[in-house]
């Protein structure tokens, strides 16, 4: 056990941050996300939603600021009826965190964001079932 490490990051995952570099990315995935078929290293966290799995690692994990938008969200599909209700959420936790709020992120067509994907550093599968929660962070300077 260690202090100030929220329960939900798992040793895995933690070794994972830690890892990551200045500009790579990681992606938060659904329950629907291809996350075995798409990662390069997969930490599963089943039983966990995005929301509190994002909130857990901005607490540890510094956003870009050399880039305009470090947080991608999947765009919804051109009328598809399942409302990406989620994003807002998360949008409200990435105001918690970066003083950028909303301009910190950005949407990305859904074939583009599972291109982004497949070159991020890592996923983490959630059992989210909010249509379109998945996100993509890019990891800036610890300072």
């Amino acid at each position: 056990m260690l202090i100030g490490i929220p329960d939900i990051i798992s040793p895995d995952l933690l070794k994972i941050l830690h890892e990551m570099g200045h500009g790579d990315d990681l992606v938060i995935g659904d329950s629907n996300f291809p996350a075995a078929s798409t990662a390069r290293r997969l930490v599963r966290a089943d039983g966990h939603q995005l929301p509190e799995m994002l909130e857990a690692i901005l607490a540890l994990f510094p956003l870009d600021t050399y880039v305009e938008q470090p947080v991608s969200l999947m765009a919804a599909v051109l009328g598809d009826k399942a409302a990406p209700t989620i994003h807002e959420r998360v949008r409200k936790i990435v105001r918690g965190f970066d003083p950028r709020g909303d301009a910190a992120i950005g949407l990305v067509e859904r074939f583009a964001f599972y291109d982004l994907a497949r070159q991020a550093y890592a996923t983490i599968a959630t059992t989210e079932k909010g249509a379109y929660g998945c996100v993509i962070l890019k990891k800036g300077v610890v300072r």
